[in-house]
Order: C-alpha cells, then sequence, then structure tokens
C-alpha cells in the first residue's frame, strides 16, 4: 500500500477523533475529498430536491469533477491536519 493511501486511511480515522464538529461547508469539503480520494469521479443522478442533505453532498463532490484522487487525498490530508491543531 502507498505512503500516501496510508496517510489518508489515518486522517480518515483521525477525523473521527475531533474534539468539536466543523461547520457544514467544512463537512462538506471532508465528504467530497474524501469521495474523491477513494472513488474518483462522482457518480450516480444527483438526488431530488427534497433531499437536501444528499444533493448538497452530491454537489460538493461533484466540484471536484476533474480533480486527480492523488491530489483529493493530499487536499483531505491537508484540512483534516489544519482540523486537529
Amino acid at each position: 500500500m502507498s505512503d500516501l493511501k496510508v496517510k489518508f486511511e489515518k486522517a480518515a480515522a483521525d477525523v473521527q477523533k475531533l474534539k468539536q464538529k466543523p461547520d457544514n461547508d467544512t463537512l462538506l469539503k471532508l465528504y467530497a475529498l474524501y469521495k474523491q480520494g477513494s472513488v474518483g469521479e462522482v457518480t450516480g443522478k444527483r438526488p431530488g430536491f427534497t433531499d437536501f442533505k444528499g444533493r448538497a453532498k452530491y454537489d460538493a463532490w461533484a466540484k471536484l469533477q476533474g480533480t486527480a484522487q492523488k491530489k483529493a487525498m493530499e487536499d483531505y490530508i491537508s484540512l483534516v491536519e489544519k482540523l486537529l491543531g
């Protein structure tokens, strides 16, 4: 397993240990970077207008379209490290 993948998985575990829950924008960014880093490009249909949470998550992920998985992993790790202090 690559060093980056190990750091990415560690950051994913560390984010669960945050003392304070991040604001919604930061949570969406974390979600989108994680999905782009682990899955790649956004997949599936955009949720309907009544699914506010699902739609916001989908849109956040879709904004990262074209971002390389490696870059998304690096950005995710950086954001988690920043949140941890």
